[in-house]
């Protein structure tokens, strides 16, 4: 009895469909833990990218050798993009000699889309775990729903029925609901503590942005920047 009851055999022994379902809840299950663990190393690679800049950045070094160090560095990090995506600009328009409020007007918008980019890749799949969280306990709901309607058909050509005829069948169906929160609850705390990180790392780079905008207001008007 506890053979046929074990979790391999309520699995084995489901229809079809309710096994189909709990493929593709594992499947996704898989993913999400996949895409988890990247998150978590992708994540705390860019703080420490953005830490280790924004260190050098109030060091003392010149905009210049900053710049230089952003175009010839392979590894760089989000900061460092933005950074360099707007002093590109302000000396492309200090060049032009426009006035200093069209300089500094043009390297805020150059940083702003710079941003924009950073956040939409530090953001990539973060809408898949949202999606996992939201979805996967009604996909197992819906195998419970079709392996207890399976269930009861069979039971229906049955003279006598009793709880040991009925119980498999249900046991059944309500593993594919338990691989549904399998798959759901790591997904909601991932998704929770990644949304918080990266709104931490959005704020960092907007407040990077205020702070290197008031260095070039300060640097508009001079012949050359910091």
């Amino acid at each position: 009895m506890n053979q046929d009851m074990s979790i391999i055999s309520l699995v084995l022994e489901a229809s079809f469909v309710v096994q189909l379902v709990m493929a593709g809840l594992l499947t996704v299950s898989l993913i999400s833990w996949t895409v988890i663990f990247g998150k978590l190393v992708g994540l705390k690679r860019v703080r420490g990218l953005n830490e280790g800049f924004e260190r050098e950045f109030w060091s003392g070094r010149s905009l210049t050798e900053l710049q230089q160090a952003a175009t010839s560095s392979k590894t760089t990090a989000p900061m460092e993009r933005i950074f360099a995506s707007g002093m590109r600009e302000f000396l492309k328009l200090r060049e032009k000699r426009l006035d200093g409020g069209a300089q500094l007007d043009g390297a805020r918008r150059a940083m702003r889309a710079s941003y924009q980019r950073e956040l939409d890749v530090i953001e990539s799949n973060l809408s898949f775990l949202g999606s996992v969280a939201s979805v996967s306990p009604y996909v197992g709901l819906f195998g419970t729903v079709w392996g207890i309607m399976h269930a009861f058909v069979g039971l229906a050509n049955l003279q006598q029925v009793s709880l040991a005829t009925v119980a498999p069948g249900i046991a059944e169906a309500l593993v594919a609901t338990a691989i549904g929160l399998f798959a759901a609850i790591p997904a909601v705390i991932a998704y929770n503590r990644f949304a918080r990180d990266i709104d931490r790392i959005a704020t960092q780079l907007e407040t990077f942005i205020e702070e290197f905008s008031n260095i070039l207001q300060r640097n508009a008007t001079q012949p050359a920047a910091r």
